[in-house]
């Protein structure tokens, strides 16, 4: 079992940034590739980014490519995903995950992650 819980969604202007925080509890952590997604109102859940177990790999969405950065901290069992240049449209509800046992083929799917927290939203106002 694994538990996530996401912080530091808020409203911003257009081209501010906010840094998204994801802690995880009960599984060892550095052992797991760690997602974000984020779902808008109406819209299907999509993916934003991953990072493998290491930190060695790191997964983008075209979309958020040159802006987001994804990065982990095993010692504090942290995921962070730092959003730079925001946009209205990037306007959601951004949820962590946690791929334990799915394959790595997976990831950019929600189906790839067994977990899931519980979301924090993020407003860009423009």
């Amino acid at each position: 079992q694994v538990q996530l819980v996401e912080s530091g969604g808020g409203l911003v202007q257009a081209g501010g940034s906010l840094r998204l925080s994801c802690v995880a509890s009960g599984r060892t952590f550095s052992t797991y590739t760690m997602g974000w997604f984020r779902q808008a109102p109406g819209k299907e859940r999509e993916f934003v980014a991953a990072i493998t177990w290491s930190g060695g790999s790191t997964y983008y969405a075209d979309s958020v490519k040159g802006r987001f950065t994804i990065s982990r901290d095993n010692a504090k069992n942290t995921v962070y995903l730092q959003m730079n240049s925001l946009k209205p449209e990037d306007t959601a509800v951004y949820y962590c995950a946690a791929q334990i046992t799915r394959p790595l083929r997976r990831t950019w799917w929600t189906d790839g992650y067994e977990y899931w927290g519980q979301g924090t939203q993020v407003t860009v106002s423009s």
